[in-house]
């Protein structure tokens, strides 16, 4: 019993820090006065017991306010500290280890600063950006999920970042209409975290373009919204495909992006759907043809990004071969897995990798 009595007061001690917490977000000029007068507290305490309370103490509300304060309340903050610090530790004598103390207090209390002015230009305070970032990263990968498909269809996505980071400038969206199912794997140049700005944006942008625009229109249509962001050399590739679910149908277009490969499971052979089209962005009116196809029973189409088969050192040609050569040992089992097997196994550590596999399966 005693126990089960500690474990809830326990419990209700974390439940009123957190509600605190949440209350101090909400509220900087509170934190602020609270972290003073913590700050007061430490200072008064430990001029008076110094051996019990050392004044390296004041350090923990410094970087406590670096979370939840403004830039100007840190700031003043940060000043307050640097008082109390030095005439706490200077009062006791001028010595080289005392005035140290102080220097590193100053120095933290500017790190702090300078990280809370990056945050300021954003207009958030404290990790209201760090929530932002989650947010969007969470919108991002959102985009990529795939609508519910009828039985004997399955797709999966797995996209792998460079650097592994949570960010990427390969992603994917989709959509379904009617019988129809869309989908658009982009690779935005630049790679990791450098690209994932950029890709936030166009996953938005192409997002609301499929299935709204004509098939035959997305392309032009998405070329036409990065030429608009006036971007100096930074460009996208794309690969889209249209799949009526009932016959199979398909139709791949691309622009500057490799080529789709599809697995025929009669005779057991990879044929590229190439449907060669210029990089988006960079010209005007671009014309983009489309390569028809048709997935039977067993088969599955491949869509990927270049970060699975061109290294420095190996051209497109090469790597795809190698692709189909570590595809081919999903065969037996249905592809099952496949895409997070590929991405593991071929994908390049260097490069942002995105591989989709729509399969459609010989027993529905």
């Amino acid at each position: 019993m005693r126990k089960n009595g500690g474990l809830a007061l326990v419990r209700r001690i974390g439940r009123r820090v957190e509600a605190l917490g949440r209350r101090a977000r909400r509220s900087h000029r509170l934190a602020f006065v609270a972290l003073s007068l913590v700050q007061l507290v430490i200072s008064i305490a430990s001029f008076i017991w110094m051996t019990f309370v050392p004044a390296s103490f004041l350090i923990i509300p410094l970087v406590v306010g670096g979370v939840l304060l403004r830039f100007g309340e840190l700031v003043a903050l940060t000043g307050i500290t640097a008082a109390f610090g030095s005439y706490v530790v200077l009062s006791r004598g001028m010595t080289m280890p005392r005035i140290g103390f102080v220097l590193v207090l100053v120095i933290v209390g500017w790190i702090m600063i300078t990280s809370a002015k990056v945050r300021s230009r954003l207009g958030v305070a404290g990790t209201r950006s760090e929530s932002m970032l989650m947010e969007l990263r969470d919108t991002l990968t959102a985009q990529g999920e795939m609508p519910p498909l009828p039985p004997g269809w399955r797709v999966e996505v797995a996209i792998q970042s460079a650097g592994g980071s949570t960010f990427s400038g390969d992603f994917v969206v989709s959509t379904m209409h009617g019988d129809f199912l869309e989908v658009a794997l982009v690779d935005v140049s630049g790679k990791g975290i450098d690209a994932g700005t950029r890709a936030l944006l166009l996953s938005g942008a192409f997002g609301g373009l499929l299935g709204v625009v004509p098939v035959q229109e997305f392309l032009p249509s998405a070329n036409q919204y990065i030429r608009r962001q006036d971007w100096d050399d930074d460009f996208a590739t794309v690969v889209h495909v249209v799949l009526d679910l009932r016959t199979g149908d398909f139709d791949v277009r691309t622009a500057g992006h490799p080529p789709a490969i599809q697995f025929d499971a009669w005779s057991g052979r990879w044929q590229t759907r190439d449907a060669d089209g210029p990089l988006l962005g960079l010209m005007e009116a671009p014309e983009f043809k489309a390569n028809h196809g048709q997935l039977r029973l067993g088969d599955a189409l491949f869509l990927y990004s270049d970060g699975m088969v061109e290294t420095p050192r190996r051209d497109i040609g090469r790597g795809t071969d190698r692709l189909t050569g570590h595809a081919e040992r999903l065969v037996a089992q249905g592809f099952v897995g496949g895409a997070a097997d590929l991405v593991a196994t071929a994908g390049g550590p260097g490069d942002d990798s995105a591989i989709v596999i729509i399969h459609r399966m010989a027993h529905g």
